[in-house]
């Protein structure tokens, strides 16, 4: 479900930025001005847009950190339960083996 949810968001993103970029070029082709003033607006619009994107890749690489740190908590934790639950039914194994071991020590 988080694959779909992380999906989703990722459509979303692209999309809005493709929109985004599609309205501002659309605009200042239309818009009446010089080619250098167009130019100028152009060049001033990428790097804005550049740095929003450096903002969010930055902001979701920061979120990504925290999901795969807390991923890798719960696995610790969930192996470390296998570990414990493995142990004890080891140890149930030797007591069952040893009782009957020494039940058939007796019926000799």
């Amino acid at each position: 479900m988080g694959d779909n949810r992380d999906s989703h968001f990722w459509d979303s993103l692209l999309t809005f930025m493709a929109g985004a970029a599609t309205g501002f070029i659309v605009g200042i082709l239309f818009a009446p001005a010089s080619g250098k003033e167009t130019r100028k607006k152009i060049k001033e619009q990428a790097a804005k847009t550049g740095e929003a994107a450096k903002e969010s890749y930055e902001k979701i690489a920061k979120e990504a950190e925290k999901g795969i740190r807390m991923v890798k908590e719960k696995t610790g934790e969930s192996v470390d339960a296998i570990r414990d639950f493995i142990e004890k039914k080891r140890e149930e194994f030797q007591h069952k083996a040893a009782e009957f071991k020494g039940g058939a020590e007796e019926d000799k």
